[in-house]
């Protein structure tokens, strides 16, 4: 394998991150407490199926390179070492390849990575009170994976008050049961734009 495939394979380990990050940051918000900057590269999923596609096809053209069959001798007739440096390896394409791969599939196991939500406690003094239930339906743009979803379902139901959140990333919706007396609507929202995805206002 050449110096040129290993540019090839620095390439195709970009593409391959950079098709993956609108996903891995949702997870690294929860884990790490990034907050809104889980939405930081959402600008990324568009293009995500031409990453996909390069890294496949650059990681293809390594490989074929490196299985294509070499000469013993160089263009003046020299003798070639058949002993290639490590990062010129079939193990370190196999590396790469199973890497890039392990990237571009993580919207598709990402979600089971990511921390149970915790519940927000109650308090026994509000316990007097009578909920006001309320059941809110929020549309919101910048999602785009699961991960993306859950993120936005644990913000939600760390507030005090909150029944159920179910957040769906295919058809971009937020359906939030709450106590209005423990949780307003204005915090709810407010959860919900905290996490760098933000609700679309009504017409």
């Amino acid at each position: 394998m050449s110096k040129t495939n290993q540019s090839l394979l620095g390439t195709g380990l970009l593409a391959a991150l950079a098709a993956s990050l609108c996903c891995i940051t949702p997870l690294l918000a929860v884990v790490g407490g990034l907050g809104a900057s889980a939405a930081s590269f959402s600008w990324l999923a568009p293009f995500r199926p031409f990453l996909v596609a390069l890294t496949v096809g650059v990681l293809a053209f390594a490989w074929y390179q490196a299985l294509k069959p070499a000469g013993i001798e160089d263009d003046c007739g020299c003798a070639v070492s058949s002993q290639k440096p490590v990062l010129q390896s079939k193990a370190f394409l196999g590396f790469v390849t199973v890497l890039a791969t392990v990237l571009l599939a993580f919207p598709y196991y990402g979600t089971y990575l990511q921390p149970q939500a915790a519940v927000a406690p109650t308090s026994p003094a509000s316990t007097a009170e009578s909920p006001v239930w309320q059941t809110a339906s929020y549309r919101i743009k910048g999602m785009t994976c699961e991960a993306c979803a859950r993120h936005v379902e644990q913000a939600v139901q760390r507030l005090p008050g909150v029944q159920s959140v179910t957040v769906s990333y295919d058809q971009a919706t937020a359906l939030v049961r709450f106590d209005a007396t423990k949780s307003p609507v204005a915090q709810v929202q407010q959860a919900i734009n905290g996490t760098g995805y933000h609700i679309v206002p009504s017409r």
